[in-house]
């Protein structure tokens, strides 16, 4: 602000002493300084704006009216905007896509992928994996599979992996011996301990974050290998009805991979 107001003060005093000289430049001088003081205002106007929504996001810190606020914002620009969707929503859901994504809050698929509400069915969770067939093992995984199949008709399902993976990272750290020290993530995890041997006995000699990297990718193999385990799923597949694709988003360098997956893995295809 010091600034705008030394320039200010810096023009009106050429301005008065250029009118000491030549009289019968007022009313030039007077539009000169109308223009200065209206761009000043403006200059000014934008900066209060920008400092009182700088304070305003500081003063919100109860996470209660976070969300409240959240809802209201998401009310007036998206569900008053578009009735039209959401009274079509309200008489059920049609999604082509089901999306097996990460519970990492850096990679919400419907940000990343920009999906609108009602165009996919997903399911998050640690390192974005899904368990084999077995009645008895991670009912609300295969409950999630079973249905967006057989119910909602979903015609491409992706599993999609992403960079700097917390859960994957703990995959490549497990140790040999098999002992474990949490009460659940390594029993979830160990879904992908496939990945994790062909990790190592390919890019064993890869630094180790380079092997989580490839680890990434090969957990999505695995989860889409596990996806055809369930007869309903292989049934589309071969039917040509379900599409199995596996994703990689790479959030440090912007990056999306995609790649199909039926009985063999399609050429990856790389998105910048």
């Amino acid at each position: 602000m010091g600034s705008s107001s030394d320039s200010y003060n810096e023009a009106v005093a050429r301005l008065n002493k250029l009118l000491k000289q030549s009289p019968n430049l007022l009313s030039a001088a007077a539009k000169k300084i109308e223009e200065i003081t209206d761009k000043l205002q403006q200059q000014v106007a934008v900066a209060a704006e920008d400092v009182t929504q700088k304070l305003a996001n500081e003063l919100v810190i109860d996470p209660v009216q976070k969300l409240k606020n959240g809802f209201r914002n998401f009310k007036s620009q998206v569900y008053q905007k578009d009735t039209d969707l959401f009274s079509k929503l309200s008489k059920g859901q049609s999604p082509k896509f089901m999306v097996f994504a990460c519970s990492d809050s850096r990679v919400c698929p419907s940000h990343v992928l920009k999906f609108n509400l009602g165009e996919a069915f997903v399911v998050r969770n640690i390192a974005n994996m899904v368990a084999p067939y077995e009645k008895n093992e991670y009912p609300g995984t295969s409950a999630a599979v079973e249905y967006a199949v057989l119910h909602l008709k979903v015609e491409h399902i992706l599993v999609m992996g992403h960079s700097c993976c917390g859960g994957i990272k703990a995959l490549m750290s497990m140790p040999d011996d098999g002992v474990t020290q949490t009460a659940f993530i390594e029993s979830w995890i160990k879904i992908g301990k496939e990945a994790r041997s062909n990790v190592k006995n390919s890019h064993g000699d890869l630094p180790f974050d380079q092997q989580c990297t490839a680890c990434e990718k090969e957990a999505v193999n695995v989860s889409l290998t596990n996806l055809l385990t369930f007869p309903f799923v292989r049934e589309g597949v071969l039917k040509g009805t379900l599409a199995l694709h596996g994703g990689h988003y790479n959030f440090v360098d912007g990056t999306f991979s995609v790649w199909s997956f039926n009985y063999s893995i399609t050429q990856e295809e790389s998105l910048e």
